[in-house]
């Protein structure tokens, strides 16, 4: 089964930008929809945005429309997640996921899972 794992998470100021980066390993991430999550202290874990094996199809939760974006390197293996305009309320550990269903991205569960990156925004 295919191992992802996370990075580029850190302490920013509010209306800073990050780049977090999730790498698949064991299996080719062209086999996969993927999607970024995040899970705050005390909160439900979120899909933040999704997509499909080659980017043609995209989901964005309304909480981060606009100012994050997701996109894929199948030929490094690669999912990446630019967020800018940061908030203090972004601040999460942040998660990569895979599936193998690429249908309707944004809906349904997510079988594989990185350990997360954790990113704070302070105001």
């Amino acid at each position: 089964q295919v191992q992802l794992a996370e990075s580029g998470g850190g302490l920013v100021q509010a209306g800073a930008s990050l780049r977090l980066s999730c790498v698949a390993s064991r299996r080719p991430l062209s086999s996969y929809a993927m999607a970024w999550f995040r899970q705050a202290p005390g909160k439900e874990r979120q899909l933040l945005t999704a997509i499909n094996w080659n980017g043609g199809r995209l989901y964005y939760a309304d909480s981060v429309k606009g100012r994050f974006t997701i996109s894929r390197d199948n030929a490094k293996n690669t999912l990446y997640l630019q967020m800018n305009s940061l908030k203090p309320e972004d601040t999460a550990a942040y998660y990569c996921a895979a599936r193998y269903n690429n249908a309707d991205v944004g809906r349904g569960s997510y079988d594989y899972w990185g350990q997360g990156t954790q990113v704070t925004v302070s105001s």
